[in-house]
């Protein structure tokens, strides 16, 4: 039985000697493949390339020469170059193969649904594509492509609950992944009503328009338009308007125009737009009729301020004249309503010089669109003040802000109050109870009675009114 375990002891240690010498025999092959690749891919073109530069370099043709005869010199330096090839990859210094992202922005999305029969609200109009591969790939993705992005809503049914349906890209490079921002979106479906609507028009930029010029009329060429949406935004439109805007080249003289393609919005209560219903038509056209019309007023002088006691204001002058005027242009509703134009001048503290001298910007009063002086030169003179007293009768005493279910009445005794007038002589002379307006604010007061202040209106700049004394009314 020994010589029997020996033997097999033996084959046993035969076996794994020729087990260690063909493994070594693989290493060795191994290693000579990687030699042979490297002689091939490195040994040999950098031993082309040293020989060319040894050629060229006579002087030290022979030390070189002799460091590459060495047959080790040759494999050290192509280990070299493996090893940092290997560093330079490894570390990513080197792409080989490189994953980029590009994003595609503002694509449009299709939404597939039936646009006679739903309205469909929480629709998105624009979308991001992040695409996602190597840089070849995704610039094939981009050449080949149409990048459409779809949100098909042919199977949803009208319903009161939201739906949360997924956007589609028509992907075509398969190497390449990709993302829709956003990826989701959240719509709801209802049915389509329709209702008819009345139009109004409003008038955009107005200032554009030739300063001399306003519109004198407007004639839509409907007076009714169908507006189609859902009930709920249906409900919310509180006007229909037809935009007319007045920045238009044609407009440039008074008379009569046909405007078409004028687009036609919604606005609820709030004046808010409203772009979830449709209007049908979506454009109308019009007659806009263009007219100057103008007329002339003075400007009034208003003073502020306390002159020094003892002076009053003799002469007031604009532009050299008593009774300067101007040229105001607009709608004639507007222009018809003013009777003046304002500007205002301090005093406060003058007086005791002869006069003064006030360079003044004329203001366009609200609604005017145009007017002829934009400045003026005031010149003012002053004198010694006198004064007078005039008593106002009750009859000439106006009230003013009563309620319309209430009357006010004077007591007998109230038969006058005495006003007193002060100005320089010249002018206070001119003044009796005719010319001066005199009422009562009775904003507030109810029956019974009342000592209310007596209020003067002027507008005269060289005449001062003081009152001392109440008006005694009932209020029944």
């Amino acid at each position: 039985m020994k010589p029997i375990a020996t033997k097999k002891v033996m084959v046993k240690k035969m076996n794994r000697s020729q087990n260690k010498k063909k493994k070594h025999n693989i290493i060795v092959t191994f290693f000579i493949a990687i030699y042979n690749i490297i002689d091939r891919i490195l040994i040999t073109p950098i031993s082309r390339i040293i020989f060319k530069i040894t050629d060229k370099l006579k002087n030290n043709s022979n030390k070189i020469e002799k460091i590459l005869n060495r047959p080790n010199i040759l494999l050290y330096l192509a280990l070299v170059f493996a090893i940092t090839m290997f560093f330079l990859v490894d570390r990513e210094v080197i792409n080989l193969v490189q994953n980029e992202a590009e994003v595609i922005a503002n694509q449009p999305v299709k939404v597939l649904y039936n646009e006679e029969a739903y309205v469909v609200d929480g629709l998105v109009d624009n979308v991001d594509i992040i695409l996602t591969g190597n840089k070849s790939a995704i610039y094939l993705a981009k050449q080949l492509g149409n990048h459409e992005v779809v949100l098909d809503l042919t199977d949803y049914k009208p319903s009161n609950s939201s739906y949360r349906v997924k956007l589609t890209y028509n992907q075509t490079v398969d190497s390449i992944k990709y993302k829709i921002d956003p990826t989701y979106v959240t719509v709801t479906i209802k049915n389509k009503v329709s209702k008819l609507y009345a139009i109004s028009y409003e008038l955009l930029n107005e200032d554009k328009l030739n300063e001399k010029l306003s519109v004198e009329n407007v004639e839509l060429s409907k007076s009714e338009v169908v507006v189609k949406g859902s009930e709920d935004a249906l409900n919310k439109i509180a006007t229909i308007k037809a935009l007319i805007d007045l920045n238009n080249t044609d407009y440039s003289d008074a008379g009569t125009y046909e405007t078409n393609n004028i687009p036609l919005v919604a606005y609820d209560e709030k004046g808010n737009l409203l772009s979830n219903v449709e209007i049908v038509p979506s454009t109308i056209s019009a007659t806009v009729t263009l007219d100057t019309y103008k007329a002339t007023v003075p400007i009034k002088v208003l003073a502020t301020g306390t002159l020094v006691t003892g002076k009053a204001i003799s002469t007031v002058t604009v532009n050299g004249t008593t009774n300067y005027s101007v040229d105001i242009y607009g709608e004639k509703s507007v222009v018809d309503s003013i009777t003046s134009v304002p500007v205002t001048i301090d005093v406060n503290g003058l007086g005791n010089s002869g006069s003064k001298s006030y360079n003044v910007t004329v203001s366009k009063p609200a609604g005017v669109r145009y007017i002829s002086e934009t400045s003026a030169k005031i010149n003012i003179s002053f004198d010694d003040e006198k004064q007078k007293t005039i008593n106002i009768p009750s009859s000439y005493i106006n009230s003013r802000n009563l309620d319309s279910n209430l009357t006010p009445n004077f007591p007998p005794e109230s038969n006058s109050i005495a006003v007193q007038v002060k100005g320089v002589e010249s002018v206070i002379n001119e003044i009796t109870e005719d010319n001066i307006t005199a009422y009562i604010d009775l904003t507030g007061y109810t029956v019974g009675d009342h000592e209310v202040d007596l209020r003067i209106e002027s507008d005269d700049p060289r005449i001062t009114y003081v009152v001392s004394s109440k008006v005694k009314i009932k209020i029944t």
